[in-house]
């Protein structure tokens, strides 16, 4: 997504602990960091940015759009920084130990207004602020820390959907305006039997391919959030969710019936490595693939 080299400009004083760059995930990226004490440049962002304070704590002076602020981080302290709103000073007081960054691009973070919020994103700015705590957007954090750490077959579409969830919430939330939350509508009803049918033969014909939730929303014609709304409510759980048991069930008889190598089983079933294919196949079946290759043929 082109954020990283943003990010190692902007915090020359850290170390990058762990990046999202090779997950290949859509709407957001997101990266771990420590933070020694210093004053980092003055950097005129690109993407929205939420940096949430996993462990330690801080003190953190800054200015950006017309604001100067003075923060004692501490776990769960948010610091906010809209697209386009340069921060012309930051200055860290001691170290901070671990910092998640999630980086919302422009694009698709207009994307979201348009498509499934009816909001023209050149009306409505995001303000730059300090946050105590937001239970949401810690929500979020926990997921992308959890996923980062065990990739799961799904991640692309969780990953998705928190990012659309997330712009949704700081537009609600953190807009410079206020946005008026629409009534919940026949949109959230559960997906019609002809409508489930197309997206349940879709991800079934499509399930070792990369895709999106925009694109299962596209086959049953509306929009992201609606869909996974409707969904859930038609299936009992979400898109991801459902498309990880046909993963998992894809994976399985992969192993027990063909010779393909579990490195491109891994690949076929969404994953970046055969490591973290290994490491969520025993999560979720208490073996590894080797060993349940070998009981099928054994059996």
């Amino acid at each position: 997504m082109g954020t990283l080299g943003n990010s190692v400009d902007k915090y020359v004083t850290g170390r990058m602990l762990q990046t999202s760059n090779d997950r290949r995930w859509s709407h957001l990226l997101a990266e771990r960091w420590s933070h020694q004490a210093g004053e980092l440049p003055s950097l005129l962002p690109r993407d929205t940015e939420i940096a949430v304070l996993l462990r330690g704590s801080s003190v953190v002076d800054r200015a950006g759009g017309g604001m100067r602020q003075r923060t004692h981080g501490r776990r769960g302290t948010i610091w906010l920084c809209p697209a386009g709103i340069r921060e012309d000073f930051i200055r860290v007081e001691s170290e901070m130990h671990e910092c998640l960054h999630i980086f919302l691009p422009g694009r698709p973070f207009d994307d979201t207004m348009l498509q499934d919020m009816d909001i023209d994103p050149a009306r409505i700015g995001i303000r730059y602020e300090a946050i105590g705590q937001d239970i949401f957007i810690d929500y979020v954090a926990d997921q992308i820390v959890r996923e980062l750490a065990e990739e799961s077959s799904t991640g692309r579409l969780l990953i998705e959907s928190l990012g659309r969830a997330l712009t949704a919430h700081l537009v609600h939330r953190y807009a410079d305006t206020a946005v008026p939350r629409k009534p919940a509508n026949a949109a959230s009803r559960p997906l019609d039997a002809k409508r489930l049918t197309r997206v349940t033969d879709f991800i079934n014909a499509s399930v070792e391919r990369d895709f999106t939730v925009s694109d299962l929303a596209a086959v049953a014609c509306m929009s992201p959030a609606h869909f996974s709304r409707s969904f859930k409510a038609a299936t009992g759980c979400a898109p991801h969710e459902y498309l990880s048991r046909q993963r998992l069930d894809l994976a399985k008889r992969l192993l027990a019936s063909g010779h393909r190598s579990l490195a491109d089983i891994a690949y076929a079933t969404g994953f970046s490595s055969q490591a973290n294919f290994n490491r969520a196949f025993r999560k979720a079946l208490g073996t590894t693939p080797s060993a349940y290759r070998a009981q099928q043929r054994s059996d």
